[in-house]
């Protein structure tokens, strides 16, 4: 096994580990999506986790109907790769781009900007991210806030990974009924 392909069965496994993936919506993961949307003046923004073959969308504000879409090619799957936000400015003049259906297809998107969401052992689950059709500059300024609102979103998934941790405790310690 490479080391490429050990780091992502890590990855995979915290993934897992979260107990997140095909869960119904959440008014605390929709809530940061909008407020997103509103501080970058986007028309989408997307809380995602990715998956071995899917990037699902865990939260969505200005994209109805798509629950996931696949892996490859995908930018999240490629903003996951680094600890530091993911941009990009303008996807038709990007050679990262130029062949993602989603900026050559019909969606035409043209800006992307995703910070990763990062666990405290330093695995990265998936994006906040941002979508527009029309290219955008992104600062340095606003990739710093993307970064603190990811970090919102990862508080939000600890704090319910600890709460279903503190159901099963409290189920397995239930004395049995006589």
């Amino acid at each position: 096994m490479t080391e490429h392909e050990t780091g992502e069965t890590a990855r995979l496994q915290a993934v897992r580990r979260y107990d997140i993936l095909d869960t119904p919506p959440d008014g605390a993961f929709d809530r940061i999506t909008a407020l997103a949307s509103r501080i970058f003046d986007v028309p989408i923004a997307l809380v995602t986790i990715v998956d071995e073959d899917r990037i699902w969308f865990k939260s969505r504000y200005g994209l109805d109907g798509v629950d996931e879409i696949s892996r490859d090619p995908g930018l999240c799957a490629s903003a996951i790769l680094a600890d530091a936000p993911y941009i990009v400015e303008e996807a038709r003049k990007d050679p990262r781009t130029l062949r993602n259906p989603l900026v050559a297809g019909d969606f035409g998107l043209q800006f992307y900007a995703a910070s990763p969401l990062r666990t405290n052992d330093g695995h990265r689950l998936g994006t906040l991210c941002v979508i527009d059709r029309e290219p955008r500059i992104f600062s340095p300024r606003q990739a710093e806030v993307l970064q603190g609102l990811s970090d919102i979103v990862m508080d939000e998934m600890e704090l319910r990974i600890a709460a279903l941790k503190a159901i099963r405790d409290a189920g397995a310690n239930r004395a049995p009924a006589l």
